[in-house]
């Protein structure tokens, strides 16, 4: 009988030692990882953008374009779980800083924010619309629920500052409602077609039941020679 409970007892101990390694490896280890990959992220995207030239756009004959002249050709889609941005939320702190990259993967999110595939480019008309982990793999969206109307959200493609202005959120709403990234989210409030930003996370922290949504209008543009935006100068 001893012998049972002492074999119990070690049984327990072995248990609560693997859940508590769990614990430090989901709220700790993958946070590390996670910031470390995500600032390598950052870094090849600033390193890319520092060595590329900006070819000017070929301004257009006082006449208009002949008619052997050719429409400028479509920019190439966003490459598969690969950076193309840099998001910054002063309301997060002002060295707060992810980048974004193409999909909404498994994988891909645990790289940085993830761009939903099919909705608007970053600054474009429509709806340019970014997922994010609200815990776990470096906690990008943790304070979430901070986000308040007027709060500024800032992107950089390299070329050009993008800063757009929280209207609304955070929403509650479910995982199938996926009506907020539509082009014009009917529950945003927004009643015709713009150059809009939708912002997703879960809700609650630890748990995925529902999702939180924040949606923002583009406000202004700047090319990046110009300096930051006003609304990351401190």
């Amino acid at each position: 009988m001893r012998l049972v409970v002492r074999t119990v007892s070690e049984l327990c101990i072995t248990v609560g030692a693997v859940i508590v390694l769990f614990v430090v490896y989901v709220l700790f280890w993958t946070g590390v990882q996670a910031d470390r990959v995500m600032g390598d992220q950052i870094d090849d995207l600033q390193n890319q953008w520092a060595q590329q030239t900006v070819q000017p756009t070929p301004a257009a004959s006082a006449g208009g374009a002949g008619p052997g002249a050719s429409a400028a050709a479509p920019p190439a889609p966003y490459a598969r779980a690969k950076p193309f941005a840099i998001m910054y939320i002063p309301r997060l702190g002002f060295t707060w800083n992810k980048p974004v990259l193409e999909g909404t993967a498994t994988g891909t999110l645990k790289k940085g924010l993830g761009h939903y595939t099919g909705t608007a480019r970053l600054g474009q008309a429509g709806n340019f619309s970014v997922a994010g982990h609200r815990r776990t793999y470096g906690d990008p969206f943790k304070d979430f629920p901070e986000l308040r109307r007027g709060d500024a959200v800032v992107l950089t493609d390299g070329t050009t500052w993008f800063t757009y202005r929280i209207d609304k959120g955070p929403y509650k709403t479910v995982p199938s409602d996926v009506e907020v990234i539509d082009a014009v989210p009917r529950k945003s409030g927004y009643t015709r077609p713009g150059r809009y930003l939708t912002l997703t996370t879960c809700d609650p922290e630890w748990g995925h039941s529902h999702r939180l949504i924040v949606w923002a209008h583009l406000d202004s543009t700047q090319p990046v020679e110009a300096g930051e935006p006003k609304a990351l100068r401190r």
